[in-house]
């Protein structure tokens, strides 16, 4: 996802998921406005940087032979008491200005100056589980029910009525909650914009290309009902019987810059003016898809891989990829033969407020609630007019084009794990995320026979305007575990002793990551302060140390569901794997990707890899179980 970071601070991550899973009830919120905090939470600490150093060196270590571990050591050193102690003292004043140090550049260095596509390497999928449609009336039905529940939810936010997540006795910073609705990124010049529009009442509707407002309030300001939601559909579905050639939403799947070019052009025009407003104003998108191959898949695991992939991408331009807007926040998809899900556009939020809202509407729909009101006069749906120039039409060309490629080099496999789930793992008293963190550190090597750096996220929103830190999964304690297991020398009661050293190594450095007392973001301060204040970087940024423990070649996010749905990307790196998975009570949930243009990695061998892994860690636990005889 965010190889625009690297440009800044050598840093790639995929910030999907926070490291949440108990919740407590109450409620209060965070504004949606940067730097404002309403709820009274601590600040993101600025870590000690003898600390975050002393760190450093530990997780670097498993990339470095001897002598380049030494070279290290002694930049490490040399920046510690030199430049490292200036920039120290900067990044801790301007902690003393903001109520979080790091919230605006990171929303600039990691999301709105990243130039690729938001599509693959940058927006999750998130799938929901597959329905049966018998007929296009039972599609616009759950469409219907699909924007009821998003609104139900998003009364529940706007009430300050969503339960208030804690994690131990920490409250969290609900923000994000007030940034998934009404929000849209803006294509611009070096740096995209966002824009926020809580007190919207339309939602913009995409059906073959063609792009629709429908308000979702009447004339005498009462929501419309289920039925009238579906007349309305049912007669956007009327006016685009033919799909558009030129509809304009596949650019907003460009690169940035080109997308932005286009946006500018298109903006020249009243008309088109109009039109992007509605859409970037509007609630959410809802996707009418054309059927995607559902019913010809062999097996769930296929369903899951077309699921992941239509959420993704669309598909490319001959399916549904021009039937989206890739830049809003949020985007339902609704397909005629029952796939169905969300893209969700990743600036203003992480997963954990998409998974809740996921969970909230299949239960609302499962429990076949429906509005209880009916407007007396509901407004008739409005199709938005573009005029496209031909110059634009040439850019809409170059963008079905670009995004056929994306489509193309993107090897998706997504599957259901089904001999043991957390339950298991819990009764062998170990960590479930770190433990199936420790499992793909497993698969890496057993596949390459080296080291993967290793990226998971940990939410920091314990403190004010927190996002993410990282958890780097790679350790001396891994590669030894790794290595452990695949030595035939070994014996049960080895293996047993690593994979637990490894498992607790992960968990701890969690815990920190937490806190905010990782790695990552604090040495990404540093250099953000060295280039905003004209210094010249220290050259432990271009050492191998860094460039390698960051090009991450495994990129993980545990997106926690109740309901059997599923979040899919794209690998950061191209040579690189990315892993979402949802544990369950007693199966695992995998979304796995990598990019076909690499020889040296394939979706298929780590599958395989994974699932053995996954075998033997459970084999080496029961082999050391004291029996009950």
């Amino acid at each position: 996802m965010l190889r625009s970071i690297n440009k800044v601070s050598g840093f790639k991550g995929l910030f999907l998921e926070p490291y949440v899973t108990s919740m407590q009830v109450s409620c209060n919120y965070a504004s949606a406005k940067s730097n404002v905090n309403v709820q009274n939470l601590p600040r993101l600490p600025v870590p000690k940087l003898k600390d975050t150093l002393a760190k450093y060196l530990l997780t670097v270590r498993p990339f470095l032979n001897d002598d380049e571990y030494a070279k290290t050591t002694t930049l490490v050193k040399d920046f510690e008491q030199g430049l490292g102690k200036k920039l120290q003292g900067l990044l801790e004043k301007r902690a003393e200005q903001h109520v979080n140090w790091l919230e605006d550049w990171w929303l600039n260095t990691a999301y709105l100056e990243y130039r690729d596509p938001v599509v693959v390497y940058s927006s999750p999928g998130l799938m929901f589980p597959c329905r049966k449609f018998n007929n296009q009336n039972d599609q616009l039905q759950y469409a219907a029910k699909t924007l009821l529940a998003a609104l139900e939810y998003k009364s529940l936010i706007d009430n300050d009525k969503i339960p208030l997540e804690m994690m131990g006795k920490s409250p969290l910073d609900m923000g994000q909650y007030k940034k998934v609705f009404g929000t849209c990124r803006i294509p611009w010049e070096k740096r995209d914009k966002l824009s926020f529009n809580s007190h919207s009442r339309h939602v913009t509707v995409i059906h073959n290309n063609h792009i629709f407002r429908i308000d979702l309030w009447g004339e005498d300001n009462v929501v419309l009902s289920e039925e009238q939601i579906v007349k309305q559909l049912k007669k956007i579905v009327e006016l685009s019987s033919t799909p558009n050639n030129e509809g304009i939403g596949i650019l907003t799947s460009e690169n940035r810059d080109n997308w932005a070019k286009a946006y500018q052009l298109l903006s020249k025009d009243n008309t088109n003016r109009e039109s992007l407003a509605d859409v970037e104003t509007s609630i959410v998108v809802l996707c009418l898809d054309a059927a995607a191959g559902l019913s010809k898949c062999a097996d769930d695991d296929a369903r899951r891989t077309l699921c992941g992939g239509q959420t993704i991408h669309g598909g490319g331009s001959k399916s549904n990829g021009g039937n989206r807007w890739f830049d809003k926040t949020i985007q339902f998809i609704v397909g005629a033969d029952g796939l169905t899900g969300l893209t969700y556009e990743h600036s203003p939020a992480e997963g954990q407020p998409i998974a809740v809202l996921t969970d909230f509407i299949i239960k609302f729909i499962e429990q076949n609630k429906g509005g209880a009101s009916a407007s007396s006069s509901p407004k008739p749906p409005v199709a938005l007019k573009f005029n496209v120039t031909t110059e634009v039409s040439n850019m809409i060309k170059d963008a079905k084009n670009n995004l056929d490629k994306l489509v193309g080099n993107l090897e998706l496999n997504c599957f259901q794990y089904n001999k043991y789930g957390k339950n298991f793992i819990k009764s062998q008293k170990l960590s479930p995320d770190s433990y199936l963190q420790m499992a793909m550190q497993y698969a890496f090597y057993r596949l390459h026979k080296v080291p993967g750096a290793h990226y998971e996220s940990a939410a920091t929103r314990m403190y004010a305007g927190g996002r993410t830190e990282t958890i780097r999964s790679c350790s001396i304690e891994s590669v030894n575990f790794a290595k452990t297991m695949l030595n035939a020398q070994s014996s049960p009661k080895e293996k047993n002793a690593a994979l637990k050293s490894a498992i607790n190594s992960h968990k701890n450095y969690t815990v920190q990551a937490l806190q905010g007392l990782g790695v990552d973001r604090h040495l990404l301060g540093l250099k953000l302060t060295a280039l905003e204040n004209g210094i010249d970087l220290h050259k432990l940024y271009s050492d191998v140390s860094y460039t390698r423990s960051t090009h991450m070649r495994i990129s993980t996010s545990q997106v926690a569901l109740k309901s059997d749905g599923l979040m899919s990307y794209g690998p950061l790196v191209p040579d690189g794997y990315a892993t979402c998975y949802n544990p369950r009570d007693n199966d695992v949930n995998f979304a796995t990707s990598a990019f076909v243009a690499h020889p040296d990695t394939a979706c298929s061998k780590y599958r395989n890899a994974l699932e053995q892994s996954l075998q033997d860690m459970h084999d080496v636990l029961l082999q050391n179980t004291p029996s009950k005889l």
